[in-house]
């Protein structure tokens, strides 16, 4: 039976922005299937990892009739893409298989029933609503994303913190030894009175999905936020995503507002010279000191096999002398994060963490703790 003719970008397309999240190998065979469903002129592709859900849609034409099937994600996508722009794709079912027909070429897929896809139910609680573009969204998780623990047994590090305040988008994340802080003023909230901030921890993965998926325009992306769920809508994507319970710490102590010692520096400058240094640093410890005397910065970085790297850098500072060190990776994923052309380094002694900040922006910051080299 022939269940559709379509343009093979318009089914490619979405299945490239679905399939990100499908497991090739799972317990449940058919979270390796993406759920493909016609409803009139809408082709929506479905996939889904138990914790979140991601739909994207296209138009199709609409003298076919409404159908759901489940087939190989990987496999359907690989086949798309062998064939040129603008191919025409037949997709008929046969029985317990799909036949995929591009010209002359027949490929059969096993499917899966339809009806046993686990889609994620909307929570049916209260959501709060708002509404950013998705240029600001994406610069706000890619300004902290980095900080983001990797399977830490907290688990709730294993993700970004979200505060939706009365009109302040904020994102925080850290992995217990760095903590990073971003923010962007809201204008389009369902109300302006004055509300208590609404916190949400995001998946990890759901981070890393939304930062690919998300474009580099001033496109509405509108954000809902349940009691169990958070759903982002934009362009013709839907991504759906479980919340992490747990208490996330609290980012106000970590973040020091009392700091006498302060340098300026252009960034390129800083990460060149980190990523010189850091050649020579440690392989297990990685750590750098940096070095700060009368209108100087040195940077320096050795190993076990008593090699020294050394990079000086001339700054405006005239505060006490100060020898602090910092894992260097951690250096250097801010500098490398960061677009500006410039970046300020707070200090308070040897033993308390550095804070970079940018300057004239105060929604951005990023603490890190000191190391002992």
């Amino acid at each position: 039976m022939l269940l559709i003719q379509i343009n093979r970008d318009a089914l490619l397309k979405p299945l490239q922005s679905v399939i990100g999240i499908v497991e090739r190998r799972h317990t449940l065979p058919i979270l390796s299937n993406i759920l493909i469903e016609k409803n009139g002129e809408t082709l929506s592709v479905v996939a889904t990892d138990l914790e979140i859900q991601i739909t994207a849609t296209s138009i199709c034409q609409d003298e076919f009739p409404d159908f759901s099937i489940t087939t190989s994600a990987k496999k359907l996508q690989d086949i798309c893409r062998a064939f040129p722009e603008g191919s025409q794709i037949s997709l008929e079912k046969d029985d317990a298989r799909l036949q995929i027909k591009v010209g002359k070429s027949r490929f059969n897929l096993q499917t899966l029933p339809a009806n046993d896809f686990p889609k994620l139910v909307p929570s049916g609680e209260n959501r709060s609503y708002l509404k950013t573009t998705q240029k600001t969204l994406k610069n706000l998780l890619n300004f902290v994303q980095y900080a983001m623990a990797q399977q830490d047994i907290r688990y709730y590090l294993n993700g970004l913190l979200l505060v939706v305040e009365s009109k302040l988008l904020r994102v925080v994340a850290t992995d217990g030894h760095r903590l990073g802080m971003a923010c962007s003023p809201l204008e389009n909230t369902e109300d302006t009175a004055e509300r208590s901030p609404q916190e949400v921890i995001l998946p990890r993965k759901t981070v890393i999905e939304l930062i690919k998926l998300l474009g580099d325009n001033d496109e509405e992306v509108t954000i809902e936020i349940g009691q169990n769920q958070t759903r982002f809508s934009f362009s013709n994507i839907i991504l759906v995503s479980k919340i992490v319970e747990g208490k996330f710490p609290d980012f106000n102590r970590v973040i020091p507002a009392d700091y006498q010692n302060h340098i300026q520096i252009d960034r390129i400058l800083l990460l060149q010279s980190m990523q010189r240094a850091s050649i020579l640093s440690n392989e297990k410890f990685r750590g750098v000191r940096l070095v700060l005397t009368q209108n100087s910065l040195r940077i320096i970085c050795n190993n076990n096999e008593q090699e020294e790297a050394q990079e000086e850098i001339e700054v405006s500072y005239s505060g006490e002398p100060l020898d602090i060190g910092f894992n260097v990776n951690y250096l250097l994923d801010v500098l490398t994060n960061l677009s500006n052309n410039s970046i300020t380094i707070s200090f308070g002694d040897a033993n308390s963490s550095g804070l970079f900040t940018i300057p004239g922006n105060e929604c951005f910051k990023y603490v890190v703790m000191p190391m002992r080299i």
